[in-house]
């Protein structure tokens, strides 16, 4: 019976993005991001298909986690005001399993925008690359629907989450960078300032995930990374999910509706 009801809560979940027409929005934006891809490659002097590959996986990937977690959001936003959450919990259904089926359907939804990321990327990398690289990218868009998931549960406002969420993704992505240039600085290496900045960058690499090695375009552009990598990945992956999910349920149950 509970797991029915995760289950229908999933499946609920993925026929909003299905009718709110999520996927046919994501499709439009790869064909402008594909005609762009082309665009640059007419303008490359040299490596044109290796720059065009490059470009077309780097948009794609952020294309998809900004319209998946933004839709996770509004969604999410819509129910609490339309007070959907308050009639779906009136029934003998548990806040736990009501976040797993949320979670559930979302997670679908990521596997989903992974497959249509994915697909176009067959005709510009070899197939075990290609493969790799959407495997990844699913993993990391699981990611953000659990952290998307936990904010609009804290923050219940569509501008705060959006914008934890966003910055997140940022600075996730580009924190291996921070690392090393605050670990080889140009000038003031020995300054006691520098000494704080290094230890509170050090100090966000264990807590963040290391997104920056999801899906990398080297992958495609260059060569596969190999099974290891993405093994490496989706333990990452599911740390975080798991943390995220509990941090999302003990949050919710601590609200009063």
């Amino acid at each position: 019976m509970r797991r029915r009801q995760i289950v229908t809560i999933a499946r609920f979940t993925a026929l909003e993005a299905v009718r709110t027409r999520l996927p046919w929005l994501f499709v439009v934006v790869m064909v402008l991001i594909f005609g762009s891809a082309y665009f640059i490659q007419q303008l490359a002097i040299t490596e044109s298909a290796r720059l065009q590959s490059a470009f077309f996986a780097a948009a794609t990937r952020f294309v998809a986690v900004f319209v998946l977690c933004l839709h996770i959001l509004t969604s999410m936003v819509r129910e609490f005001n339309d007070k959907g959450l308050e009639l779906t919990l009136s029934f003998d259904l548990r806040r736990s399993h009501y976040i797993l089926g949320r979670l559930a359907g979302f997670m679908l939804l990521a596997l989903l925008v992974a497959v249509l990321a994915t697909l176009p990327q067959f005709m510009f990398a070899p197939a075990p690359a290609a493969l790799q690289w959407g495997l990844s990218l699913a993993l990391e868009l699981a990611i953000m629907a659990a952290l998307s998931l936990f904010c609009i549960i804290t923050f219940t406002q569509l501008i705060p989450a959006a914008s934890f969420v966003f910055g997140f993704y940022l600075l996730a992505r580009a924190l291996t960078a921070i690392r090393l240039m605050s670990d080889t600085p140009l000038v003031g290496g020995g300054t006691p300032s520098h000494q704080v900045i290094s230890w509170l960058v050090d100090a966000l690499a264990l807590v963040l995930p290391a997104l920056d090695g999801f899906a990398p375009s080297a992958w495609l552009a260059d060569s596969a990374a190999g099974w290891a990598a993405l093994g490496a990945n989706a333990m990452q992956a599911s740390i975080y999910i798991v943390l995220l999910s509990a941090a999302a349920m003990f949050d919710f149950y601590r609200r009063n509706l």
